[in-house]
């Protein structure tokens, strides 16, 4: 991701090493999971597992998000044994909603930008998410990141 969004040179080292906006896996500290990812605005929960979890995966970023003082926590999950490239990016549905809304966007505009599809679990709004690939995350990083 910090390829994607030209933070890094030719040689995949940082343009500028002390710069917020930097993709970077974070010291955990104390009883407070901050998130295995920083990318401002957002903390990743990152997952390389068999078997997926979304919603609980989902409750347990938004925690970590509020613990490290960021407005939007997501999943990140990839299948063992597959590239990262080839990830899913979960996001709440108020979460994705609260970005929807900071950038401006109605629901159509989003999936057709980002390429989102929408999970339904059920009649609790608690188990429905979205998600969209880690390709389409970067792009919606870079464009959230002009809006705030």
């Amino acid at each position: 991701m910090n390829e994607a969004l030209g933070l890094v040179d030719e040689h995949g080292k940082f343009k500028d090493i002390f710069s917020a906006l930097n993709i970077r896996r974070p010291a955990q500290e104390g009883a407070a999971d901050v998130g295995d990812v920083h990318a401002v605005p957002f903390i990743l929960e990152c997952k390389d597992v068999k078997s997926s979890a979304v919603p609980t995966w989902l409750r347990q970023a938004h925690v970590e998000a509020f613990n490290a003082g960021y407005p939007f926590g997501v999943v990140v999950h990839k299948t063992r044994r597959a590239a990262v490239g080839r990830g899913r990016v979960y996001f709440g549905v108020r979460t994705w909603t609260r970005v929807r809304t900071a950038l401006g966007y109605s629901s159509r505009d989003m999936r057709e930008l980002y390429g989102f599809s929408v999970a339904v679990r059920g009649i609790d709004s608690g188990r429905w998410y979205l998600s969209t690939s880690v390709r389409d995350f970067a792009d919606l990083l870079a464009d959230i990141r002009a809006v705030l």
